[in-house]
């Protein structure tokens, strides 16, 4: 290793050939440091790893359109759910999903009962990035106090 004295010494403008010989280390030098900043240098490319990895690629589950779709569905099992239709009347229920941009409104809610246990029939509008759609569907309250979607797809005609 060189020492602080024998760069000046390299550097002086008294000895031209030892300039460019200090000039040299120090390119050298410089170089070979900002491989070790950069990870390496490698000249002939063998060793390296040239691979580009994210996390973006799936490795399972449902696609992402899916995956908002049955988001969005429960967003309205949610509001159709947790709606006082008494106070609703016949005016439609705005929903909203924060986590896909998806919103609607939820009209046409009766509720009924089959074998005791109590249903809400309803039609949705969804509108997404994907376009409007419109849907219908029947959510039930389950013995544990929990509202399944029974129902829930494409609104015929």
């Amino acid at each position: 290793m060189l020492r602080l004295a024998q760069v000046a010494k390299l550097f002086s403008t008294r000895n031209p050939a030892g300039f460019r010989a200090g000039f040299v280390a120090l390119f050298a030098a410089s170089i070979w440091l900002s491989g070790c900043a950069s990870g390496g240098i490698d000249m002939l490319g063998v060793g390296t790893d040239n691979k580009v990895r994210t996390g973006s690629i799936s490795t399972g589950g449902p696609a992402p359109e899916a995956s908002e779709a049955w988001s969005d569905e429960m967003t309205i099992r949610n509001a159709v759910s947790s709606a006082n239709l008494a106070e609703l009347g016949n005016n439609p229920l705005a929903w909203a999903n924060a986590d896909t941009g998806s919103q609607g409104a939820i009209t046409q809610i009766s509720e009924f009962d089959v074998n005791g246990v109590r249903c809400r029939k309803f039609t949705a509008s969804r509108e997404s990035f994907e376009g409007v759609s419109l849907y219908a569907g029947e959510a039930c309250l389950q013995g544990n106090g929990i509202w399944q979607m029974r129902k829930f797809g494409p609104a015929e005609g």
